[in-house]
């Protein structure tokens, strides 16, 4: 019954280091998608940040087949409804195609 308290205990310790792993992994993924949207961004348009953000629209596009860079697609995720860009809600859209 001893060793059987202290295994839940050694696998419960284990559980939260791993969850708390997966979510500093999943903050600098965001960071990094928040680095490449502003380079991305100051690339397009040498306008300060705020005005470049102002060249995407909300327009009905929910898919990532329809954007053309990982800018777009942050962008569309945070500020457009209904999009279905981030199928493992990591806050980085469309990892397979723009944000890798």
């Amino acid at each position: 019954m001893k060793q059987l308290i202290i295994l839940l205990i050694i696998a419960s310790l284990g559980w939260y280091g791993y969850t708390k792993f997966q979510d500093s992994r999943k903050a600098q993924r965001v960071v990094e998608a928040e680095a490449q949207y502003s380079k991305s961004a100051a690339a397009t348009s040498p306008k300060p940040h705020s005005s470049s953000i102002a060249t995407f629209k909300c327009d009905g596009r929910t898919h990532c087949s329809q954007m053309t860079s990982c800018a777009e697609a942050t962008f569309f995720l945070r500020n457009c409804p209904g999009t279905q860009m981030d199928g493992n809600n990591d806050g980085i859209p469309c990892e397979r195609q723009w944000c890798k």
